[in-house]
């Protein structure tokens, strides 16, 4: 017991220095989607409004592939010095690791750092797509099982279980169609390759808003004042409203002190004018939580999420 607490002494007292330097050197946000998706957006936004926290430098890097795994899986399994973080969505984090061998498996095995945003999905479709609502699109589905193509950000993602729910309590059967994220989701149903999209609010906004595209309901508790026309699936009668968050994580065992800069700088960056207003532009909802309070979120969402998945075969009983 004293070699053990001897030992951990030692490290405190190795860490110190360098935590007290930090940052002595550029830091790297990683963002696991492409590049003009929402999470690359956020992820700038936020490294824009923490630049003045970095004087070396912060710069956002994109580590794409599986549902944004890859990117997480880096820094889970990194060096705990701060320099390499990650802003990654919730499904990332409680989807992923129970149904893909990653080296991380659960949020025990990271530094929840602090939320940054919030939303929910919604499904769009073209703006002459025949069907005028929801109902209308479910109806023709329930008629023809399997014909239509839904795209998603990913298998395994938020949206992608948003959409598994509204097949689940419709009784409909959708050809479900997984993209690397909006930057190919987007010309796929604008091209005509797939039917619908679940997409994400902040990047269909625009798209909605210039009439390229047509909301037909929202996966969320309440309307979305961006989409006032576009019922919430709940109020349809199918209770559907799988959230999303994003989320900066950090290497287990980074030093509290490092954490905690962290933390500072992005919640500055929240607060600030131009980064509310432009997720406000975006239909996102900034969404402060600190770290300590994360982790027993991310448990929760990990057990609710494994129940989701049970269901509909992604994990074995």
């Amino acid at each position: 017991m004293f070699r053990n607490a001897l030992m951990g002494l030692l490290t405190l007292v190795c860490l110190t220095p360098a935590a007290a330097q930090y940052p002595e050197r550029p830091v790297t946000i990683l963002s696991g989607y492409p590049a003009g998706g929402m999470v690359d957006i956020v992820a700038r936004l936020l490294a824009e409004g923490m630049r003045t926290r970095f004087p070396k430098g912060i710069l956002v890097a994109n580590r794409t592939g599986a549902g944004g795994a890859v990117a997480a899986a880096e820094v889970a399994t990194g060096k705990p010095d701060g320099y390499t973080i990650v802003l990654t969505p919730l499904s990332t984090l409680v989807i992923q690791p129970q149904i893909l061998d990653l080296r991380f498996k659960t949020p025990d095995d990271y530094e929840p750092v602090i939320n940054v945003v919030s939303y929910y999905p919604l499904l769009v479709v073209k703006p002459d797509a025949p069907w005028r609502n929801a109902r209308d699109f479910v109806a023709e589905a329930k008629a023809n099982t399997g014909k239509f193509r839904v795209g998603s950000p990913g298998e395994g993602t938020s949206s992608h279980l948003n959409l598994e729910e509204f097949m689940h309590v419709t009784g409909m059967k959708l050809t479900h169609v997984p993209y690397r994220g909006w930057g190919e989701s987007s010309p796929a149903l604008l091209g005509g390759h797939i039917e619908a999209l679940v997409a994400q609010p902040g990047e269909a906004k625009p798209m909605v808003d210039g009439g390229k595209m047509r909301a037909l309901v929202v996966f969320q508790n309440t309307r979305h004042p961006a989409f006032p026309d576009a019922p919430t699936a709940k109020e349809l009668g199918w209770d559907v409203a799988n959230g999303v968050w994003f989320l900066l994580i950090a290497p287990k065992g980074t030093p509290a002190p490092v954490i905690r800069y962290i933390h500072d700088a992005a919640k500055a960056a929240l607060e600030h004018p131009k980064f509310t207003e432009a997720m406000s532009l975006r239909g996102v909802d900034v969404d402060y939580r600190p770290g300590d309070q994360l982790r027993g979120e991310l448990w929760r969402e990990y057990r609710l999420h494994t129940q989701i998945l049970r269901r509909i075969g992604m994990i074995k009983q």
